[in-house]
């Protein structure tokens, strides 16, 4: 399995794992996300910074991130970081590890970059991911609750 940064051509299969992704999230908060996978969704992703997991021929696994910069305010400092914005692995090709490979070449990008720390986030509903997460090094630090009225 190799590791390496989406050209174009890579666009349609990494898509075909976007929607993957986005009808787990559908199918989780379907009061938050819309169900389908528009042209203008598949288009996002141009021009983004898109890594792939590949087994052989076959795109497997796909991390989007992108820098964030936070100013500093009265309560905060400034700092700055790699979000990953979204990932995702084929479901028949899960535990073979396409995830953790993502993750070092993630972190080896964000270290070149300059960056000391990766952040994400997550919906509460994906108990998959937050394991996986949590085995990656990541750590909860802070959290977003919800009360419906």
């Amino acid at each position: 399995m190799t590791v390496r940064f989406a050209q174009e051509k890579d666009f349609e299969r990494v898509n075909e794992l976007r929607r993957q992704v986005n009808d787990l999230h559908t199918e989780g908060r379907p009061d938050i996300f819309k169900p389908g996978f528009p042209d203008e969704l598949r288009a996002c992703i141009k021009g983004k910074t898109v890594a792939v997991a590949e087994s052989g021929c076959n795109i497997i696994g796909y991390c989007v991130v992108f820098p964030v910069r936070k100013k500093e305010t009265l309560f905060q400092y400034g700092r700055e970081f790699l979000e990953i914005d979204e990932i995702g692995v084929d479901p028949d090709c899960r535990r073979q590890g396409a995830g953790s490979a993502m993750m070092h070449f993630i972190e080896s990008y964000a270290k070149e970059k300059g960056y000391s720390r990766i952040e994400l986030n997550m919906w509460a509903f994906n108990e998959e991911a937050l394991a996986f997460y949590e085995a990656a090094g990541f750590s909860t630090y802070r959290r977003y609750l919800e009360k419906s009225i």
